[in-house]
């Protein structure tokens, strides 16, 4: 049994990166996929935290703590289900897992209201604003990246 925790945007880094948190059971060599489920907690979808404004705290995080059930993790219980289709919580059975595209774990299932609701979003400005912070910060890790290689210089060929 694995356990994936959707975490925001940008709550540890920069604002666009997604970050996720898997739990593994240790377990032995074996012939056989230890994992038979993997439990999913989205606290990514229609979540707003910021580093400054609004970060993410301890007691936003109890939800998931509760249902993970740490002390039993096989008492378990899934509060998501077509009748509950909004709850943040799941399990994906392997096969269900091996059945996706290169078994990609990039699962959703909530409704993303920010996209579904055009009419609320911001204006030009902001989102060009917005996109320029996005790039700027990319080029920032690049800059990093580029420094950490030192003189390791890679150019294109004509």
């Amino acid at each position: 049994m694995s356990t994936l925790l959707r975490l925001p945007t940008g709550i540890f880094y920069a604002q666009g990166v997604k970050a996720n948190v898997l739990f593994f059971e240790v377990r032995g060599e074996a012939k056989e996929p230890a994992t038979r489920d993997l439990w999913i907690y989205d606290l990514r979808t229609n979540m707003n935290f910021t580093l400054k404004q609004n970060p993410l705290t301890f007691d936003d995080l109890q939800d998931f703590i509760t249902r993970y059930h740490p002390a039993n993790r096989h008492q378990r219980t899934a509060t998501y289900s077509e009748a509950n289709p909004e709850s943040r919580w799941r399990c994906c059975s392997y096969d269900e897992l091996a059945a996706r595209d290169k078994l990609s774990l990039d699962i959703f299932w909530l409704r993303d209201e920010s996209l579904e609701d055009t009419a609320n979003l911001p204006d030009p400005d902001v989102l060009a604003s917005e996109i320029v912070e996005d790039l700027e910060a990319a080029l920032e890790q690049f800059r990093e990246i580029a420094a950490e290689l030192g003189d390791v210089g890679y150019f294109l060929a004509d």
